[in-house]
């Protein structure tokens, strides 16, 4: 009875620390910059000229469609990573992989697993912070058809509405380590289940992207579904070490990876190429999905990642950022966990939890 009481109180300190964690940032938040600032447009015609004619930019810009009639402020409403507090993952494992481990020097997880189609999806986030939940639910998506061959679409709704407190704020931001906690002892139901509740978006003149987070129902909106049976867990949730070989190690053994990084302006304007911050000031926190790695012919190394701001954005929804610089802490912060085998009735004899890379 000792040790259950002391467990309630840490996990009770643990929420007041996130709480006072989230109210400081809200704060630092408004004052950080000048409201002219914060209404004017995030994109910028003199921005695109001067990263297009910098001669070692290494990528292009462009007026994003996307973003056409955002402001500064609508822009970092939707970069929902909040800064975990160090405190709150010192019991979170940290993945390491030998150096020894033989690695391809190109490596695109949508032609390496060409059979699993949520890999190549690109979604849409819509006007809500949510971006700490697509990077979790599409990563453990993708990894349920590599280590089981199941392609299955995970509901980013349920760990969006469902989670509360431990996740963060839901619409407003939340800790991409602790959602993958989440699916560690809640699970998380289909897509088909539970659908995203922002599928319209805010396109209207002055339309202000105000979306509350959608209420937790648990009940699956398909009546062929019940909502505990359509649960899919992951076996663990863990961090991986930050140097380049362990982040390539674990998306070439495991599957892609969620990751968060820093976001400036000049990145809403991103088209082509290897990204890295070159103009504008800093935004927020984003997460997405890590899902393969290269090196250009001019011999610059890259990330592949898939952003979950449609097709219309970037490079048909996808990005690179340089590798092995931790460009924009784009190394810091990667997090993934197994997916398990509980509730999935398999066709298949053989699970032991891994897979073979094509």
């Amino acid at each position: 009875m000792r040790m259950a009481g002391r467990s309630h109180c840490v996990t009770a300190l643990l929420l007041l620390y996130l709480a006072a964690a989230i109210l400081f940032e809200q704060v630092i938040a408004a004052k950080s910059m000048p409201r002219a600032m914060f209404d004017a447009n995030v994109l910028k015609d003199s921005m695109v000229q001067r990263i297009n004619a910098n001669p070692v930019a290494g990528w292009k810009a462009f007026m994003n469609p996307r973003f056409s009639n955002y402001t500064i402020g609508q822009f970092k409403y939707i970069l929902g990573v909040k800064q975990t507090p160090p405190n709150a993952i010192v019991d979170i494992p940290v993945k390491t992989y030998i150096k020894s481990l033989k690695l391809p020097k190109e490596f695109d997880g949508r032609t390496a697993w060409s059979h699993c189609s949520s890999i190549g999806r690109i979604l849409d986030q819509g006007h809500c912070g949510s971006c700490w939940a697509f990077g979790a639910v599409e990563s453990l998506s993708d990894r349920f058809c590599i280590h089981f061959g199941i392609n299955v679409s995970l509901s980013v709704n349920d760990l969006l509405a469902c989670c509360g407190f431990m996740c963060g704020d839901g619409c407003d931001g939340g800790y991409p380590i602790f959602a993958w906690k989440y699916l560690v002892q809640n699970g998380v139901v289909t897509e088909e289940c539970d659908p995203y509740f922002d599928q319209i978006g805010c396109a209207h003149p002055g339309c202000e992207p105000s979306y509350i987070t959608p209420r937790c129902e648990k009940q699956c909106k398909a009546n062929n579904q019940v909502w505990v049976e359509a649960k899919h867990f992951s076996i663990n949730a863990y961090r991986i070490n930050s140097d380049p070989h362990n982040i390539m190690a674990e998306v070439y053994q495991n599957g892609p990876v969620e990751v968060s990084f820093t976001v400036y302006e000049d990145f809403a304007h991103y088209k082509s190429g290897v990204y890295k911050h070159i103009t504008g000031d800093e935004l927020g926190g984003h997460a997405v999905k890590l899902i393969g790695w290269g090196t250009t012919e001019q011999g610059e190394d890259y990330w592949l990642l898939a952003n979950q701001w449609n097709r219309g954005w970037g490079d048909d929804g996808y990005f690179k950022i340089l590798r092995g610089a931790n460009e924009c802490g784009i190394e810091e912060d990667v997090v993934a966990g197994l997916p398990s085998p509980k509730n999935l009735i398999l066709n298949f004899a053989d699970v032991d939890g891994s897979a073979d890379v094509a």
